[in-house]
């Protein structure tokens, strides 16, 4: 009866090692089951493409002249979109794109957010309805503005009219200078919810107990926002940054449904300019090599944003 008693007060004993190792071994299967198939879409969807426009930037391919075959010719794409000066004027054109829009998404996004995060009447309406620019699809929200900037009866020559700003209505998409910074409007509009998002979220993890004590000491509100908000909210910032400087390089889709195909339009982002390479002049290898160029360029914005999210682990 002892010992009885004793196995029932015992603790429960370990399965054997080789069922624990079938076990294991039955769990390392599953995990590669469930990994391998969205790796080898991913691969076939990404990485493919990418060593494809790589190979085909090393060669020459002229579809008119099949029988020469794609020779090896090395870097010369790379050096011949180098000495192109369109292509310099297109990513100048699209740093002057990213610089001014992130900029004022920044500043704007974040005073937005610092609003919406105050306790008043219809706050969770406003805020749902904030994030409306950003849920539509980015070609209803061209054709919108495109209407809004129409020559002949858009929204914006009407109101400047009325106010006695214009003298008369005026083509704001007729020259790349102007349709470059209507797009950047149009991109501010669309990505400023974005901002909102990522900055409310950051505003609801600082603790209460901090404003309560900037206020005992008798920090006024600014000095609250200059002193604990703004450097709590720094991390966040940066990658947002980051991210919409990603989104900015690969500007395409807006400038196009905006009309950007046009002419002396066409060329004003290095996205556009490699289409017009690509399948106008039917210079593929050149084009690829302005993506090679391009996917480098947003590698350089990637790399910090994954430094930062390291080290946010390291420090939780």
């Amino acid at each position: 009866m002892a010992n009885e008693v004793t196995k029932l007060s015992s603790p429960i004993s370990r399965p054997p090692s080789r069922w624990r190792w079938g076990y294991a071994t039955r769990e390392r299967w599953l995990a590669w089951g469930l990994i391998v198939p969205a790796f080898v879409v991913v691969f076939a969807w990404v990485f493919m493409p990418i060593v494809r426009a790589f190979w085909m930037s090393l060669h020459t391919i002229d579809l008119k002249r099949p029988a020469l075959g794609q020779p090896f010719v090395g870097l010369a794409n790379y050096l011949d979109i180098f000495q192109d000066g369109y292509f310099w004027a297109a990513v100048g054109r699209t740093t002057y794109f990213m610089v001014v829009s992130i900029a004022i998404e920044m500043v704007i996004g974040i005073a937005i957010a610092l609003l919406l995060n105050q306790n008043f009447k219809g706050r969770a309406i406003l805020r749902a309805i904030i994030l409306i620019p950003w849920a539509l699809p980015i070609t209803i929200d061209a054709i919108m503005w495109k209407w809004i900037l129409n020559a002949n009866y858009g929204a914006l020559n009407s109101l400047l009219w009325q106010l006695g700003l214009i003298d008369s209505y005026r083509a704001w998409l007729s020259d790349p200078v102007g349709a470059l910074n209507m797009v950047i409007l149009a991109d501010v509009w669309k990505v400023t919810p974005l901002v909102v998002l990522l900055t409310l979220a950051a505003l609801q993890t600082i603790p209460k107990n901090l404003y309560e004590a900037a206020v005992v000491d008798g920090a006024n509100e600014w000095q609250v926002y200059r002193h604990i908000i703004l450097p709590l909210l720094r991390p966040i910032t940066l990658s947002a940054v980051i991210v919409l400087g990603h989104i900015s390089l690969k500007i395409y889709d807006l400038v196009v449904a905006m009309g950007g195909m046009g002419e002396g339009f066409i060329k004003d982002v290095p996205a556009l300019y490699m289409w017009e390479m690509t399948f106008e002049q039917a210079r593929f290898a050149q084009g690829a090599a302005i993506a090679v160029v391009l996917m480098v360029l947003v590698a350089i914005l990637i790399v910090p944003y994954l430094v930062i999210s390291l080290r946010r682990q390291e420090e939780r």
